[in-house]
């Protein structure tokens, strides 16, 4: 047997293994039920099969099911790395992922697959968790989290949340997204339950579900909690539904304000965070009693973690001065990896992590957001590397890409508006996002740099955006 993980409980259920119990622990829409004392047993049994002389990596084809859950929990408990990666991914995008990254197992359908002969490269013994930044484009870049990265990030989001056993998440976010990860590792750890479903928030039967279950919490991205708009919720959720979480973009503070007044007035609470999977998911959160005064911030550090705005002399900043965010905590990932051969590699970051966002800093520690430093964007709580999307309309010809509010804007110095509509629609279906988010826009030629490079400031000047 491989040697045992830093935290060898991580896989006991992220609870204290003596203290399982009857209670609900996961449950999904096809009707599959576990207890925790049946997760705990269903990932034991699992595990065996996963029995290896050393430390290898087991890729997950990530579902919304109780049976991903499983094998998540029983990979960890044989002492192995976990990928995660979604179920529904574009098939090259998952065999290039495969040939790059060799892992020893597939867990798909509830059972586990050898995948190649010949052992990978060594796994470093911290490493428990490969979850990419964007997963829907199949990026090689992986963000290395540690056993203890994990453990950490689920107890500050449980104690800033007020988590507790009665608590009983609807689990409508991927499990390969760090932002749905945290949901479940936070709510198992404290005995809690999560109900995942497929089920879309803006369809009655979702909150038939709700109902059903009696969940207690619901978590969106900003694109969620934009279409619920319409909704009269206070009258369709249930009345257990007492606890609204949003996280994975800038959600307008109209939109905070309006959702936090109408679950306030039920007696339950909106709850605005910030993160990125670079800190395994979360890294401030905005207790919703400083709601609505302030709907436009993003919160305070989690627990055990800190934040500081560094300025462009690298000197930490005055409250009130703009400057990019830093962060600090043991949920921290020990580096990026884009080959096997990156497993084996150990804390690069000691912690500290350059978000890459732009923000200021009250003088009592609350952060409020001012723009993104790095080529990302997000579009439906989703982060997409703007580079990587260029790099797939190229083969159509110069293409430049730039980040928009909830939106990608494909600047093309190729093609008519027949092409950027077919464009549109394959690379909708390649991304796996809505083709309201994708906007094509004729520019040619495309503005350089003295260095031949494109200007993408020139650029976001001229058709707007964010380079």
């Amino acid at each position: 047997m491989p040697p045992s993980p830093p935290l060898p409980r991580i896989a006991a259920d992220l609870r204290d293994p003596g203290d399982l119990d009857a209670r609900e622990a996961i449950v999904d829409d096809e009707g599959h039920r576990l207890t925790h004392a049946g997760l705990h047993a269903a990932a034991s049994a699992a595990a065996e099969g996963l029995s290896a002389a050393r430390k290898g990596l087991v890729l997950v084809r990530a579902r919304r099911r109780v049976e991903t859950v499983v094998g998540l929990l029983a990979a960890w408990r044989a002492g192995h790395a976990v990928m995660l990666v979604d179920a529904g991914l574009d098939p090259a995008l998952h065999d290039a992922l495969v040939t790059r990254y060799r892992p020893e197992w597939i867990w798909q359908d509830g059972r586990a697959e050898r995948s190649g002969d010949a052992p990978g490269d060594p796994v470093h013994a911290e490493l428990a968790l490969l979850l990419s930044t964007s997963g829907s484009t199949g990026s090689p870049r992986q963000c290395r989290l540690s056993a203890g990265a994990v453990v950490a990030n689920a107890r500050a989001i449980a104690t800033a949340l007020r988590l507790s056993p009665s608590s009983r998440a609807a689990g409508v976010l991927p499990l390969s997204y760090a932002y749905g990860l945290s949901v479940l590792t936070s709510h198992l750890l404290v005995g809690g339950s999560v109900v995942l479903t497929d089920q879309s928030p803006v369809q009655r039967p979702f909150w038939d579900l709700l109902a059903r279950e009696c969940c207690t919490s619901l978590s969106g991205v900003p694109a969620t909690w934009q279409a619920l708009r319409r909704f009269d919720l206070a009258r369709l959720a249930p009345p257990s539904l007492l606890d609204l979480t949003q996280a994975g973009g800038r959600l307008a503070p109209a939109l905070v304000r309006h959702h936090a007044a109408w679950v306030g007035a039920r007696g339950g609470r909106f709850w605005v965070m910030y993160g990125q999977t670079e800190a395994t998911a979360r890294i401030a959160v905005l207790p919703p009693e400083r709601l609505p005064d302030d709907a436009d911030a993003v919160g305070f550090a989690i627990p055990g973690g800190a934040l500081v705005v560094v300025g462009p002399d690298g000197a930490d900043a005055a409250p009130g001065v703009e400057g990019e965010v830093c962060y600090r905590g043991p949920n921290v990932m020990l580096g990026s990896a884009e080959t096997r051969a990156d497993l084996a590699h150990g804390d690069a970051l000691h912690g500290l992590l350059r978000t890459g966002d732009r923000g200021r800093l009250d003088a009592d520690g609350l952060l409020r957001l001012t723009g993104r430093s790095s080529r990302v964007g997000k579009v439906f709580g989703l982060r997409l590397d703007l580079d990587e999307v260029e790099a797939l309309v190229q083969e159509h010809g110069p293409t430049a890409v730039l980040g928009g509010e909830d939106e990608v804007i494909l600047c093309c110095a190729w093609g008519d508006d027949d092409a950027h509509l077919a464009a549109a629609r394959a690379l909708a279906v390649r991304l796996r996002v809505h083709r309201s988010a994708l906007r094509f826009v004729a520019v040619d030629p495309l503005p350089l740099t003295a260095r031949g490079k494109v200007d993408y400031a020139a650029l976001a000047r001229r058709v707007g955006g964010e380079g």
